[in-house]
């Protein structure tokens, strides 16, 4: 039965139709794009980095600001352009401006975080003039109380999660594959309207019994049980309430996890002899990194953290190692290396200070991540198979019950909210 189940989901998976499991894009209806920032110098790991950019790029006039800024369709020195929601300069603090950048650069804003793909957090220059794409539809509900889930990209036969959960801006980046899609938990700022199929949560109570469900229970069902498909990811959705039941409290467990601590939770620790620790100072300028499997540690030149539990090592997600992908973007930043393409006195190289204290602390914490996601896997596979042999909340039914077809109105952005933001050349838009 569960090996017919299976066949038959894979058959109409590549179909783009699977009678056992739900798209995503079912459940969460609205989803963005990635962001496309346009160029490479506006993100990275070092917020330092980010501002001496910033005061390269304001100070150089004409012909070399507009190199420096490597111009594109979307953005050149000269466009004006909105302000990014919550980012107005009649707000307080640094603020990004509205004008031409070439006329009035103004003062640096204050970089944000963001997650850029899977695992790594990064930081932006909030500024709209700098950026291709940036989504603002996205900044306007991410406040307090947003989670947003993204999609990885699409990689045949690898393991890894197919999508994370996180509490910053994600700009969607895929290592590898086609990027996903981010899908916000609600569709306004203060977790009001929530982005989910209508009437799936009423379902999801009568079926499954728990009264108190609500969407971020929707949200943790869908993280533990998300499975990878070419069309995107599949959802089956439970007609067992104790199978559901298990799937909410482990998908509540990797939430926990995915946040760090946000959200006023415990940052994650391994049990005490587990805890990685820097054994030798790491290098200034690490050029590579090994992973000796018999001492679970990280060489990385003279320097050396262990423990490191192999599967936090092994940790992939879309067929690339988490950890090796996040060492490689701060070792080439620290050195000022600049991607395949890109001028070689550009402002990539602005900024380049060494290997920093605060990359070695984010480092400890990755590892602890991943070793405690990689931990749970156990229970996500049991769970699988356990679903193998439940009876499913089928589409059909949601059909009945008036929650599919979701209405169009709900694949776009809520179009009205209760503040003004500020246009291009200072003037308000009404939304």
């Amino acid at each position: 039965m569960a090996a017919r189940r299976t066949a038959a989901a894979a058959t109409a998976a590549g179909s783009g139709e699977d009678s056992t499991s739900l798209e995503l894009d079912e459940l969460m209806p609205w989803s963005v794009r990635p962001l496309r920032t346009g160029r490479t110098w506006v993100s990275g790991p070092d917020p330092a980095a980010l501002r001496a950019r910033w005061e390269r790029l304001a100070a150089a006039e004409g012909a070399e600001q507009e190199r420096l800024f490597r111009p594109s369709r979307s953005r050149t020195p000269h466009t004006p352009v909105a302000a990014l929601p919550g980012r107005s300069t009649a707000g307080a603090g640094a603020a990004a401006g509205t004008g031409r950048f070439a006329r009035e650069p103004g003062a640096c804003p204050d970089p944000v975080r963001i997650l850029h793909g899977p695992f790594d957090e990064q930081w932006l220059l909030p500024d709209h003039r700098l950026i291709d794409a940036a989504r603002p539809e996205l900044w306007r509900v991410g406040d307090g109380r947003q989670l947003f889930a993204v999609e990885h990209g699409y990689v045949p036969q690898t393991a890894g999660p197919a999508l994370s959960v996180t509490h910053l801006l994600p700009d969607g980046h895929s290592p590898a594959g086609r990027p996903g899609r981010i899908r916000p938990l609600y569709r306004r700022p203060d977790a009001t309207d929530p982005n989910l199929a209508p009437g799936l949560l009423d379902v999801v109570r009568t079926r499954l019994g728990p009264q108190e469900a609500g969407p971020e229970s929707v949200l943790a069902w869908i993280l533990a049980a998300a499975l990878p498909s070419p069309s995107g990811c599949r959802i089956p959705l439970p007609a067992d309430a104790e199978v559901w039941a298990a799937g909410v409290e482990l998908g509540r467990a990797l939430v926990r996890l995915q946040l760090r601590g946000a959200r006023g939770g415990e940052r994650p620790r391994l049990p005490g002899g587990r805890r990685p620790y820097v054994r030798a100072a790491l290098p200034a300028r690490p050029t590579g990194i090994v992973y000796d499997a018999e001492a679970e540690a990280l060489v990385i030149g003279d320097g050396r953290i262990s423990p490191v539990p192999a599967g936090a090592w092994e940790f992939t997600v879309s067929g690339v190692r988490v950890l090796e992908l996040w060492f490689g973007r701060r070792a080439a930043a620290a050195v000022g290396a600049v991607p395949e393409g890109v001028e070689a006195d550009g402002l990539e190289v602005v900024g380049a200070r060494g290997w920093t204290p605060e990359w070695t602390s984010e480092l400890l914490e990755l590892i602890t991540v991943l070793a405690l996601l990689d931990g749970l896997r156990p229970r996500q596979e049991a769970l699988r198979a356990r679903l193998e042999r439940a009876p499913l909340i089928s589409r059909d039914e949601l059909r009945a019950a008036g929650v599919l077809p979701v209405p169009a109105s709900l694949r776009r952005p809520a179009s009205v909210l209760g503040h003004q933001e500020e246009g291009p050349e200072g003037q308000f838009v009404l939304l």
